[in-house]
């Protein structure tokens, strides 16, 4: 089955022609490729991994490519090579990354292992490298611009068989896997089969790339006797045939083509349980189940969200989150509220004097009942300090610079360690998140793209299933429409709004209260197929709605697994070509866990999610 699908892929993919080539008489587009072979694993090491690399970089290198190559590389080597590939591609041109090693498809997850991802059950998936990661990074535009990204691994699932399922690549990308999904890829004497089928037909002059892999898989499937099938997948809009590895006209390397190779191990390149899946599962299982982490469980969850023990694991990580967010001494949670916003020992101290919402909230703290849902554009319409900068805008709220403690000591390394952030100029940021009505107006004038929206679809429900990407079109169209300049907010700014003045977990204590958040388990009014009306909920002492729960807003900030070397100074922490952002805030299927205030999550900067939308910020000048 997987073998007619990868020629039907295939065949199915459409013409690329690079205008660059075109009009410099056939000359390349610049090429650069990201080779790493990793073999040295202490559980299974791969004999033949690195000298696959080796030869594939200097086969590329013959064929006109900029070849960074490496071998052996930990998960901190590993990310590195690749954000300094993605920096140096941005440049334009072609970019292709191989690899050659373990690798495992988890979900929609093919996750490359680095050497130092082995040694537990959680550790591929803790420490794995999502493929789906790399490609958002790869697809930054630029000039002629074609990915490609070869895999010489397998795709099996160790933990659950059935629960693999493959995601399409991003816009003009190819993925070429040595094996369908599921299954194992074989290694020769001195190279991997498919990578020795690859060396000996990348070199064939005028070949496309069409030609190129159905010949790497039909030698594969044959050398195996079908037992491993080559399979690829393209993105929208992907094109080849105007690309060729060795051009027209040249002479193949018969030096480098290598001979047939006898097959030595037909599983080499997969992570083998040493069990049946039932008894991986209990060692699984019995590794981490005394953890204090609930990443741990997390990790479990992920390789079998159905599992034997998947209960117990959403309980522990509940746990684990509550006893972590819980006070040594706990006052009553209004006072320790109007204490937090209104007392000149705060460890926020704002900069001009306190903007209205905030001294409002402090003298009448959020009343128990929940407010009614109502159209958030038309109750705001004449609130205190608040500007619209026309019809169809998002209300925003004008906040005065501060100093902040943001993050938190908490289990989760990525709110590690709280630090001192001081914002030095006053910012207006969104009181409501932005709308499908505000979306609308921007995607009717061509300046945002039309988006398909499930369950509530209401004008004044927030906008969502919404890429970082996207949200880059918004801001632009908006400061092109009024002259003022919107953006996303810095990931410090957001959370400075976000706890109003306090210091407790969430903006109104140190525990959940029904009627504060749309959220799981969070209180009426709440659906479970979508986020309520903007504004249904209480507004936190800043006057912001839905900074809790909702939907995830995105944030200017490129993501950091911690928040070591962060600035200090409130600005956005951004890398060139950054292929994964931070989003916020938690959203309505999340239970209450995450919903503090120094919740933070990631996720690939060109990929639509329907639980993520945003939340616009602008330069008070």
């Amino acid at each position: 089955m997987w073998g007619n699908i990868w020629l039907a892929v295939l065949l199915g993919a459409v013409a690329f022609s690079s205008a660059a080539s075109e009009q410099n008489g056939g000359a390349h587009p610049r090429r650069l490729a990201l080779v790493i072979g990793n073999g040295n694993y202490d559980d299974h090491p791969l004999a033949n991994a690195t000298r696959d690399a080796t030869a594939t970089g200097e086969m590329l290198n013959r064929l006109g490519f900029e070849v960074m190559t490496y071998s052996n590389l930990d998960r901190a080597h590993m990310n590195e090579a690749v954000q300094e590939f993605n920096k140096r591609l941005a440049a334009g041109g072609v970019g292709l990354l191989y690899f050659a090693g373990h690798a495992m498809q988890v979900g929609k997850s093919t996750l490359l292992l680095p050497v130092d991802a082995q040694g537990s059950p959680e550790a591929p998936i803790t420490q794995g490298i999502d493929l789906n990661s790399i490609t958002a990074g790869m697809s930054a535009p630029r000039v002629d611009q074609l990915n490609l990204v070869v895999l010489d691994t397998c795709l099996n699932n160790p933990y659950d068989p059935v629960n693999v399922s493959m995601v399409e690549p991003p816009s003009r990308t190819i993925v070429a896997y040595a094996t369908a999904p599921g299954a194992y890829a074989a290694d020769g004497t001195r190279h991997g089969t498919y990578t020795a089928a690859l060396l000996n037909a990348i070199n064939q002059p005028g070949r496309s790339i069409e030609d190129v892999l159905h010949d790497v898989a039909r030698s594969v499937s044959l050398a195996t006797q079908g037992q491993q099938v080559p399979w690829m997948m393209a993105g929208p809009a992907t094109a080849t045939d105007g690309f060729q590895f060795a051009s027209a006209g040249g002479r193949a390397n018969r030096s480098s083509m290598t001979m047939p190779e006898t097959i030595v191990a037909y599983q080499s390149r997969g992570i083998l349980p040493k069990d049946s899946n039932e008894q991986y599962e209990l060692t699984f299982w019995d590794s981490i189940k005394d953890s204090t982490y609930p990443s741990d469980y997390e990790a479990y969850l992920k390789a079998y969200p159905n599992g034997r023990f998947a209960t117990l694991a959403h309980a522990r990580i509940d746990r684990l989150r509550a006893a972590a967010s819980a006070p040594k001494a706990q006052p009553p949670a209004q006072a320790e509220h109007a204490r937090a916003a209104s007392s000149p020992a705060s460890p926020i101290t704002a900069v001009p004097p306190a903007p209205a919402p905030a001294e409002k909230a402090a003298v009448s703290p959020p009343p128990e009942a929940t407010p009614s849902p109502a159209p958030a554009v038309k109750t705001a319409a004449s609130a205190t300090g608040e500007i619209k900068d026309c019809a169809t805008c998002p209300a925003l709220v004008s906040l005065p610079g501060g100093t902040f403690e943001m993050g938190s000591n908490s289990d989760d390394p990525a709110e590690r360690p709280a630090h001192k952030v001081s914002i030095g100029r006053p910012f207006a940021i969104g009181k409501y998140e932005v709308t499908i009505e505000q979306w609308n107006a921007c995607a009717d004038a061509n300046g945002c793209p039309h988006v398909d929206i499930e369950g509530n679809a209401a004008k004044s429900a927030p906008m969502r299933n919404l890429s970082w990407d996207d949200t880059q079109a918004y801001v632009k169209w908006l400061t092109k429409t009024t002259g003022k300049t919107y953006r996303l907010p810095a990931e410090a700014e957001w959370e400075y709004a976000a706890r109003g003045g306090t210091t407790t977990n969430y903006w109104w204590g140190n525990e959940m209260r029904k009627g504060y958040a749309d959220c799981k388990d969070c209180g009426a009014p709440w659906r479970k197929d979508s986020p309520v009306n903007v504004g249904s909920f209480t507004p936190n002492p800043f006057g912001l709605f839905d900074m809790n729960g909702s939907v995830w807003e995105w944030v200017g900030d490129c993501w950091h697994s911690t928040y070591k070397g962060a600035p200090a100074d409130g600005r956005v922490w951004d890398e060139a070509g950054c292929p994964v952002r931070v989003i916020r805030g938690g959203s309505w299927p999340d239970g209450a866990a995450y919903m503090q205030s120094s919740t933070r999550f990631k996720y690939s900067a060109s990929v639509r999610q329907s639980q993520n939308g945003m939340r616009v910020a602008r330069d008070m000048k």
